[in-house]
């Protein structure tokens, strides 16, 4: 292997590594994109796996391998592939770094098949560790400041492309992920349990109770609003937010894993409902 992480059960490596191998079946002579491929440790997994692997990064000149081309591509900008190319895309730890994330789930969708995966691992913003730290200072995690100019700015070669490499400086948790692949035709098929956060775990019995409460109460006072929708599609809503924000699993991840299918095309989405959109008078 290029490195050793991807049998250290405390990087995120460990486990994509883990869920591809179980994926081997599934993976072989399937095209996959590996988005952003870093050093080319994912791409080595698919590879022997027997998948199709085509890796890009705004910075391919830090990837390892030397049997296969990792392509250049501004991820935000657009992956150079036709539309419905892919049978998968894996963007591992890349999320956190692009600027505009409905517009990178967009081109995800693109992209990508209908009835495709689309794997993300991102450092978890929803474990308690992550929120009180954001509670006190905005930061990640209680050791690091929050997002600034001195640490954030991972890589600004201009002799290789005029772009910026960022750092976390947009971490997202779980509910705006969820909001995001919605947004972009895609839907969550499974949220993976990696490993225990300590830190997360010693705040649990503390601000459980107040997370459980609140939460069915959030849940109860919205179903009561907006009347002229549905109930049944305002429970399907609310409930799989709900689940999301109190499973004790999520609040205790170390890190944030989630498999999204694509549901259909991103020109095909449209939640708008007549009775409850404000006109622009009415905004104003």
């Amino acid at each position: 292997m290029i490195d050793n992480h991807s049998d250290n059960p405390k990087s995120v490596k460990f486990y994509v590594k883990k869920y591809l191998d179980n994926q081997k079946n599934e993976l072989r002579n399937k095209i996959v994109l590996d988005i952003p491929a870093g050093n080319g440790v994912t791409t080595e997994i698919l590879l022997e796996n027997g998948a199709l692997v085509e890796p890009f990064d705004l910075f391919p000149e830090y990837f390892m391998l030397k049997n296969i081309e990792c392509k250049r591509a501004d991820i935000v900008d657009r992956i150079p592939v036709n539309d419905k190319h892919a049978d998968m895309l894996i963007c591992q730890e890349g999320i956190e770094h692009f600027s505009d994330q409905l517009k990178v789930f967009k081109e995800f969708n693109r992209v990508i098949k209908t009835n495709g995966k689309l794997l993300i691992t991102t450092p978890s913003y929803s474990n308690l560790a992550a929120k009180f730290s954001y509670l006190l200072f905005e930061s990640e995690i209680n050791k690091k400041m929050p997002p600034n100019e001195i640490d954030d700015i991972w890589m600004s070669d201009k002799n290789i492309s005029r772009e910026i490499y960022h750092g976390h400086i947009f971490l997202i948790g779980l509910q705006k992920l969820r909001m995001l692949a919605k947004l972009s035709g895609f839907k969550i098929m499974e949220i993976k349990y990696l490993r225990l956060s300590k830190a997360s775990l010693f705040l649990f019995p503390f601000f459980y109770p107040c997370i459980y409460v609140s939460s069915y109460w959030r849940y109860f006072k919205n179903l009561k609003k907006h009347k002229e929708i549905p109930m049944a599609y305002k429970r399907e809503v609310y409930k799989e937010q709900l689940k999301i924000n109190i499973s004790a699993k999520n609040l205790l991840n170390k890190h944030t894993f989630i498999v999204f299918e694509k549901e259909k095309e991103e020109n095909e989405v449209d939640f708008r409902i007549d009775s409850i959109v404000r006109s622009f008078e009415k905004i104003m």
